[in-house]
């Protein structure tokens, strides 16, 4: 019998915002990681909050058929003293989690502290340090937002913390 043919695996991670939100592809093969693609879902400014998350809808849609991921990985929003911002937020993360759920694909979530302890090592690391890893993890990207960035910080993290994240999704759906 021949060993098993290894099939890189397609990762798409998701930053939920009304403003923008960002999205970034990457492939993981083992322990090794590869940029395929990355950007931001864009809603016109003053669009009604319904238009705003149709379009981000749509937007992750043509990303999804665009890449076609096989796993999606969405930030979780953290609450701020803004009850009503916070709301927002989290309709725009039901969109950015519904879109590769319609797709048929798996969606896990991670806090941004998780996010920011498995790419940069410290769970209280800034944006540039995220950056720095970025460019040190995914030479070829070259995130032009920080949604972006931000998103492929989260693919990222569900590649190193995927097999646990699968293992709670079957235990949770048992």
């Amino acid at each position: 019998m021949s060993p098993a043919i290894r099939v890189p695996l397609r990762i798409l991670g998701i930053d939920p915002g009304l403003r923008r939100t960002g999205w970034g592809v990457i492939e993981s093969d083992g322990n090794r990681l590869s940029f395929v693609g990355c950007g931001s879902v864009e809603p016109p400014d003053g669009l009604p909050l319904a238009s705003r998350l149709l379009a981000i809808h749509e937007g992750l849609a043509a990303v999804l058929n665009d890449f076609k991921p096989a796993e999606a990985a969405v930030e979780q929003t953290f609450v701020n003293k803004d009850g009503v911002a916070t709301l927002k937020l989290g309709q725009a993360r039901g969109v950015a989690m519904l879109a590769p759920a319609i797709f048929g694909i798996s969606v896990s979530e991670y806090a941004p502290n998780q996010v920011k302890k498995t790419v940069v090592g410290s769970g209280h690391a800034d944006k540039t340090q995220v950056m720095v890893m970025l460019k040190l993890l995914l030479p070829k990207a070259e995130p032009a937002s920080p949604d972006a960035a931000d998103a492929l910080a989260i693919a990222i993290t569900h590649a190193h913390h995927r097999s646990s994240a699968t293992l709670k999704l079957r235990v949770v759906g048992a």
